[in-house]
């Protein structure tokens, strides 16, 4: 154990205050929509700020990467970091003078998520310069578990210091988490750039290199695009879970955030899986299953069920095994991938799996706003009362049961596939 954490020691400190910084920034984002939701009391204006924080993710990962494996990874992680943590000082200063609107904060979330796809595969690039080889599968539950303890915390803390001090309060902690990450990456870690990264290569030719390598690995391809179709299933599932718990006369604010701590605590569990079991013989194999699992459970209980139990059980159901999922998918890109060519591989592959993160966050909430909500408050004695309820959020529980079926559907589909491909 000694001699890990010797081994780890840089690592595990950037980790560490790279995980409070996000802790904080996620706080951050979870205030903004009960702040937003609270003045709108609409689906697609919250659900737009996540769109326009993926939206430059997606459209400039693939050049970002390219030039993340240009630039000197440090460098490039602190001045984004510092650009992003000027935004929330922006926010702050129109929300003390009473100016803040949500196209304030649209433009904001657009510029943390450019700076998010510039800085994301430099943080790859760096972890993998900073871990030995033989510590991939345990430093993949780390990071699973922080990812789980954010969802476990964020709502909690939020919500406290929304209720007690404002949204301002929750820029301000986050605030602090950004200048302890800030320090300790400055002045403590040092991170050894990749010896044999061609910094000359033009970065049109560096962008083919990655859709090349991605051509020439089908199984990884496939597993990007299995992921596509989790992701647009998942975010739209996000536009859904506040505008239906925070709706219905059984939820509320409070509730919210016990859903999403029992999310938490179910992917904090899932990491600890992750951590401590032993790799399975077929890592893609795990993956179906963990997503299967998660798909044929969570939105159909949300669908369903009546009561926040029922929410808070499905919940469970949906996040436990998905840090095993992305411990295992985190390893076989870590280890397929070469290291001088991880920052353009891993940038096209965001392009590719994550574009329809900001798709379906759209059409979640369009379809809530105007197609599920309005349906349903004229279904005054129908069969779908009984079955998703009444008045305002029935509608997003509608969505929550056509998102199971698809999510059940893109599995099995995907699933089949990799069999073929294995």
């Amino acid at each position: 154990m000694k001699n890990s954490i010797i081994k780890l020691k840089h690592y595990l400190l950037l980790w560490s205050t790279q995980s409070l910084s996000a802790l904080g920034s996620s706080m951050t984002s979870y205030a903004l929509v009960l702040w937003l939701f609270g003045k709108s009391g609409s689906a697609l204006e919250t659900a737009l700020l996540s769109v326009c924080s993926y939206a430059p993710y997606v459209l400039m990962s693939i050049f970002a990467g390219a030039l993340s494996d240009k630039w000197n990874k440090k460098r490039t992680m602190l001045i984004c970091d510092l650009l992003a943590a000027m935004t929330t000082v922006t926010a702050f200063l129109l929300l003390k003078t009473g100016s803040l609107a949500p196209w304030h904060l649209y433009l904001i979330n657009a510029v943390n998520g450019l700076m998010n796809t510039v800085q994301q595969p430099a943080s790859e690039v760096a972890a993998t310069q900073l871990i030995p080889k033989e510590y991939y599968q345990k430093t993949s539950g780390l990071r699973s578990l922080t990812n789980s303890l954010n969802s476990l915390l964020t709502p909690v803390i939020s919500t406290i210091l929304f209720t007690f001090g404002g949204i301002s309060l929750v820029f301000s902690v986050d605030l602090m988490t950004f200048a302890a990450a800030f320090i300790v990456l400055l002045l403590f870690i040092p991170i050894k750039e990749p010896e044999s990264t061609d910094k000359k290569e033009p970065l049109l030719s560096s962008v083919k290199e990655g859709l090349k390598w991605l051509r020439g690995s089908p199984t990884v391809l496939t597993l990007i695009f299995f992921l596509a179709g989790i992701n647009l299933i998942a975010s739209a599932y996000n536009s859904a879970l506040p505008a239906m718990v925070l709706s219905k006369p059984q939820g509320g604010e409070g509730v919210l955030g016990t859903v999403n701590f029992f999310a938490g605590a179910a992917a904090l569990a899932g990491s600890l899986i992750a951590s401590l079991t032993p790799a399975p013989k077929d890592r893609v194999r795990a993956i179906c299953l963990a997503l299967f699992f998660s798909m044929s459970t969570e939105n159909f209980m949300l669908a369903f069920g009546q009561s926040p139990v029922i929410w808070c059980i499905g919940a469970v159901c949906g996040w436990l095994f998905i840090p095993y999922m992305g411990a295992n998918l985190d390893v076989i890109l870590r280890s397929t991938i070469p290291t001088h060519m991880q920052g353009r591989v891993y940038a096209c592959r965001n392009t590719l799996q994550f574009f329809t993160i900001p798709v379906g966050y759209l059409a979640g909430g369009a379809l809530i706003d105007k197609v599920f909500e309005p349906y349903m408050a004229d279904r005054a004695d129908s069969l779908l009362i009984s079955l998703f309820g009444s008045g305002k959020g029935s509608g997003a529980a509608f969505l929550f049961a056509i998102l199971g079926i698809a999510g059940v559907a893109v599995c099995a589909v995907f699933t089949i596939k990799l069999k073929k491909r294995s």
